[in-house]
């Protein structure tokens, strides 16, 4: 269990970029917030190799660079085209079988 004060509660709970030799870093509470995606996500999203892993500050806070944190922006606001390569799929929802109208 983390004691009060540590390292880690002090980064975490100020929500602002840490500069360490002159470059900011980023909290995931910085870029939750900014991005509007839950702190989950953004684990599920770094796990997975989608984004970047960022760096590990004091032992225990995970931080990213400017860089990171334009990846990670450009990843969360991407766009994907719909494929609708199964228009009978579409026919479940509404109770039709196989293109029945």
């Amino acid at each position: 269990m983390e004691q009060c004060g540590t390292p880690r509660d002090s980064v975490e709970q100020d929500n602002m970029p840490v500069s360490i030799e002159d470059v900011l870093y980023y909290t995931s509470i910085e870029i939750t917030k900014e991005l509007g995606i839950s702190r989950t996500t953004l684990w599920r999203w770094r796990s997975i190799g989608k984004i970047p892993a960022g760096r590990l500050y004091r032992g225990g806070t995970i931080v990213f660079t400017n860089a990171e944190f334009d990846a990670i922006r450009v990843f969360a606001n991407r766009l994907e085209p719909v494929l609708a390569s199964n228009r009978d799929q579409m026919n479940l929802f509404n109770g039709n079988r196989r293109g029945e109208i």
